[in-house]
């Protein structure tokens, strides 16, 4: 297939229609006007509120998010309705006095978000629940052009789904990777890492795979699921930083993610590092993502012999077995990154700082290190939520974010199953 980067978010890829999938639309039942203790957003904040503290009855929701008992029982009839919460039976109680207050939790049996992560070795394909608990997971090599990696992804995922969906329809497909993303436009601007410019993720895929396709880059999907379901999660001002092949961080506050123009905030890759004479395609020297990059450091510790081949999973490898050169490879990378962001941060004020990167996965004796080479306080720096879920999560992240901003404007598929 041919790809064209319109920049039109909904304009159709002419390709062959790979799924049989029906597409039925979830509506919720019509409520009456709203009155003056309702507002546009309830049945987003009912569902956002037992998210994060659910089991929760209705009571405590009207009284945690300012709206009125008639406006939750309003919004919860709607989200009952579209299978997003369910009514977990109360425990054996003696009988209180007044009316039963039976709570509401989010519902994981209906509907999952596949998701897909492009990545430079490979492509993650995963389903995920409502909870942001990962379901299945699949990988696949990664080919080098565009078209054909498309191609590929709306003839795996039919399958895929088939696999591991069961019954529980799929909200949507996320599409994330790396590099400068604009998800309005659902085009891939950028990824260097890839050799990849200008590529209309959504207009390629939505027709074919037959389902709503979100497309984000990975450090904004990371940092929405932090949000979300990550530790702590919080309305503060969160700084999430993402190191593999690709260096890329988003910043969020009070729960919004910066955008900036065409969603390029956030663009750490060409950062400068002191010392650093790695030459950059952008034709500088010392560029941040080149001088720490996955690849480049794998290629450091085959070329110093601590590893056999320039592969960053053996070095991973070395290091747990305590072979003191590789530790030290890891320990300079997260030093060159403090150096690099520093300054970012004395602007920004982060209230936390999550950091997405291998060493900090697998060795997290390493994390101290970070918060000390930053000059925060202790406990400013913490490693991501999701372990070795993070490519899986990140996925689908994209997918539900959209259903915890707008719930009623959901569309559901019941799956190429």
């Amino acid at each position: 297939m041919t790809l064209t980067a319109t920049g039109r978010p909904d304009a159709p890829w002419a390709g062959p229609d790979r799924t049989s999938a029906r597409v039925p639309t979830l509506v919720a039942p019509p409520g009456p006007p709203q009155s003056g203790a309702d507002r546009p957003d309830g049945a987003a904040a009912v569902l956002r509120a037992v998210l994060d503290a659910g089991p929760l009855a209705r009571t405590a929701i009207a009284a945690g998010i300012g709206l009125s008992a008639a406006a939750v029982s309003r919004h919860t009839a709607d989200l009952l309705a579209m299978g997003l919460v369910w009514q977990p039976p109360e425990p054996a109680q003696q009988p209180r006095p007044g009316r039963p207050r039976i709570p509401l939790d989010i519902d994981t049996s209906h509907h999952l978000a596949a998701g897909v992560h492009i990545a430079v070795p490979q492509l993650t394909f995963s389903l995920t629940d409502l909870r942001g608990r990962v379901v299945a997971t699949e990988r696949t090599p990664r080919g080098p052009r565009p078209e054909a990696v498309l191609d590929g992804i709306a003839e795996r995922l039919p399958g895929f789904l088939r696999r591991h969906a069961g019954a529980r329809s799929v909200l949507g497909l996320g599409v994330v990777t790396g590099g400068w993303v604009d998800p309005d436009a659902g085009v891939l601007v950028e990824n260097a890492a890839l050799g990849w410019r200008d590529v209309p993720l959504r207009q390629a895929l939505r027709r074919a795979v037959r389902l709503p396709v979100h497309v984000d880059g990975h450090a904004r999907a990371l940092a929405r699921a932090e949000m979300l379901f990550g530790a702590e999660a919080g309305d503060g001002v969160l700084m999430h930083l993402f190191v593999g092949n690709t260096v890329d961080a988003a910043i969020a506050t009070g729960g919004t993610l910066l955008r900036g123009r065409r969603h390029g905030a956030g663009g750490i890759a060409h950062l400068p590092v002191p010392g650093s004479n790695q030459t950059c395609p952008c034709g500088r020297t010392g560029c941040l993502r080149v001088t720490v990059s996955d690849r480049v450091l794998a290629a450091r510790a085959a070329a110093d012999g601590v590893t056999a081949r320039p592969e960053l999973p053996l070095l991973l490898r070395a290091a747990h077995a305590g072979d003191a050169r590789a530790v030290e490879l890891l320990r300079a990378r997260i030093r060159l990154v403090a150096e690099a962001v520093r300054p970012m941060l004395d602007v920004i004020s982060p209230d936390s700082v999550v950091l997405t990167e291998a060493a900090v996965l697998h060795l997290p004796y390493l994390l101290p290190e970070v918060s000390h080479a930053l000059g925060g306080a202790r406990g400013l720096v913490r490693a991501g939520s999701f372990g070795a879920d993070t490519l899986a999560v990140a996925a689908a992240a994209p997918v539900l974010a959209a259903v915890y901003q707008d719930p009623l404007g959901l569309r559901t598929v019941g799956g190429a199953r």
